[in-house]
């Protein structure tokens, strides 16, 4: 693992992004003091995406009954 400064991983990050995708691990330091790692990330498992329409979740039933007109007293209390 090779050791960088923080000016060189700001000078040069396209570089080492390009070394990382080939499996290299560079430790980033200021001064003396390792702050971090550039490390390749481990693919994302890809979820496939839904058809426009398709159910991703349960199926909500509405019953008849939500449709049904306010009754009068309903009405009243929406001020309708």
């Amino acid at each position: 693992m090779t050791t960088i400064t923080t000016h060189e991983a700001k000078t040069h990050l396209s570089r080492y992004l390009a070394e990382v995708e080939k499996g290299q691990e560079f430790i980033i330091a200021r001064g003396k003091s390792a702050v971090a790692m550039l490390v390749p990330m481990k693919a994302m498992p890809q979820k496939p995406r839904p058809k426009v329409g398709e159910h991703i979740g349960p199926i909500v039933e509405i019953p008849a009954s939500a449709f049904a007109p306010l009754t009068a007293e309903e009405l009243k209390e929406w001020g309708l």
